[in-house]
């Protein structure tokens, strides 16, 4: 630490027989064997040390002289006292973590060993052995979104307006349930862009998504009680309904989304689903009008709970968005999930929660008790972003920017693709789906596809690591939103050299 080295927290015992500097000598010479004090580190001066161990300097000294002849220490004129560059012995080796394979299929063979050696608790295994995509790295086809596309000139300007003199009520935070300008910006919002049947004091903010399926799972259920997510599915959903302690029964989607009814069969004492109606994760379908039907009267029936994930509606590129699965529910079975990191930048890490008005008082309380409330510094920033219409300008210039991105996409596909994956266009989104083509010579192996991709430079995520059980498709994911016409073309040249290449 600049001017007074390193803090040392020794326990010394004073009524023992050994001399104070002998246990002081001890103790420091094992922090530096231990690398608790690191080589090249400065130690505190003589009369700090004293003063802080409650010692005298003497006996300070003593010991540090013992430490400097035999070689632990050295003395830099006029600079104190530093920890040797080379120690004369070594501590005992430390053994070496096993290393996590990128993706969840060997994470998951791995889970054994790994609980071996660390004593991970079940849950711990199932957590480690989530696969989640990676952030973007710049090279096609990483997912996200286009950070550089972002008004962060309007966002700084509107920083500094809150920021320069911030009033009592931003500094302290009283609200759990988030900035209140906020929660109204959010609630006028969702109540004209997507249907969503709400006041601002249903709205809770939280730090994303997870948080916010987190929360309502340890409000609405118990430890080891059952719920529903999509197969395939998103991996921070698996993590956040684990987390909570609870079983996940995986329920097959298909060209009309989530199977309620297979999912039942599955899982006849399931207590909440968790589905994302308007473009499911990862295969894009949204679901028909009568499974959304079928699923609200399922919670109806079953007095369960929906936790509907709306986490890209905004990127809707044919039509208005779709009305989201809450305005239909007139039970008020529907938690409504939403999330501000994929339509404006994802360290942002802000989401909220739409909960029936009965419930949010028992929201609010559990909110107070594991989180107290959301980070402050960007709430009362974005509430001013939306209401000076920043937001809405900021979704119709990515629409119009992604759209064309992904037509790029498929114009690569169809000129350097075309046989070896088949790609199709997607109403939605921030990436499309690569499905095995016809011209491949052997069934895909998506895994080692993209591990091979990532090695040219390509980024892509093979589709059966959203799977928890055994894959029962094969594809790769390729986002395109974070990445220029040329870079997706350019892309999609490597890729097809890639799969040509591939034993």
């Amino acid at each position: 630490m600049p001017g007074g080295g390193n803090l040392v927290a020794l326990d010394l015992d004073r009524d023992g027989k050994g001399p104070l500097y002998r246990q002081l000598y001890a103790g420091l010479r094992q922090m530096i064997l231990d690398g608790r004090l690191a080589a090249g580190s400065r130690l505190p001066a003589n009369r700090v040390l004293a003063q802080d161990m409650s010692l005298s300097r003497n006996t300070v000294a003593t010991a540090l002289q013992q430490l400097l002849a035999e070689g632990y220490v050295e003395t830099r004129q006029g600079d104190g006292t530093y920890v040797a560059a080379e120690l004369p012995d070594t501590g005992p080796e430390r053994p070496r973590p096993p290393r996590f394979l990128h993706h969840g299929h060997d994470a998951a063979r791995q889970q054994d060993d790994v609980a071996r050696h660390y004593g991970l608790s079940r849950r711990g295994r199932d957590l480690a052995a989530i696969s989640r995509p990676t952030a973007s790295n710049g090279a096609a086809f990483s997912p996200g979104p286009d950070i550089s596309a972002f008004p962060f000139d309007i966002w700084a300007r509107l920083l500094t307006r809150f920021w320069r003199r911030p009033g009592r009520e931003l500094a302290i935070s009283l609200d759990p349930g988030g900035y209140p300008p906020l929660k109204s910006a959010i609630a006028a919002y969702l109540g004209a862009m997507r249907g969503v049947r709400c006041d601002p004091g249903q709205i809770i903010v939280v730090s994303g998504a997870q948080q916010a399926i987190n929360l309502a799972s340890q409000v609405l259920l118990d430890h080891g009680d059952q719920a529903m997510m999509e197969e395939p599915g998103y991996g921070g959903i698996r993590g956040a309904l684990t987390a909570a302690g609870l079983r996940i029964a995986l329920t097959p989607v298909d060209e009309e989304g989530l199977d309620i009814a297979a999912g039942e069969a599955r899982a006849p004492l399931a207590r909440m689903v968790c589905v994302a109606p308007s473009h499911q994760h990862p295969l894009g379908v949204v679901m028909s009008l009568r499974r959304r039907i079928a699923l609200i009267e399922w919670a109806r029936r079953r007095q369960a709970w929906i936790l509907e994930d709306d986490y890209d509606s905004e990127y809707r590129y044919a039509g208005r968005p779709l009305a989201a699965l809450q305005g239909l529910d007139p039970t008020g079975r529907v938690i409504y999930v939403g999330s501000f990191s994929k339509v404006l930048f994802p360290s942002l890490r802000l989401g909220y929660l739409v909960v029936p008005p009965d419930l949010v008082d028992a929201f609010i309380s559990a909110r107070r008790v594991l989180d107290d409330h959301a980070a402050m510094l960007a709430q009362p920033v974005l509430a001013s972003f939306i209401d000076d219409g920043h937001f809405a300008a900021h979704v119709r210039r990515m629409r119009r920017l992604y759209g064309a991105r992904q037509d790029a996409l498929l114009a690569g596909a169809k000129q350097h693709l075309d046989g070896l994956l088949d790609i199709q266009a997607d109403e939605a989104g921030m990436h499309l789906i690569a499905w095995p083509g016809p011209a491949l010579k052997q069934p895909m192996d998506d895994i080692r596809v993209s591990r091979a991709a990532n090695g040219d430079g390509v980024m892509t995520m093979p589709l059966s690591t959203s799977f928890v059980g055994k894959p029962m498709r094969q594809g790769l994911m390729l986002g395109y939103a974070a990445h220029d016409e040329d870079a997706i073309m350019a892309g999609a040249k490597r890729l097809s050299e890639t799969i040509a290449a591939a034993p």
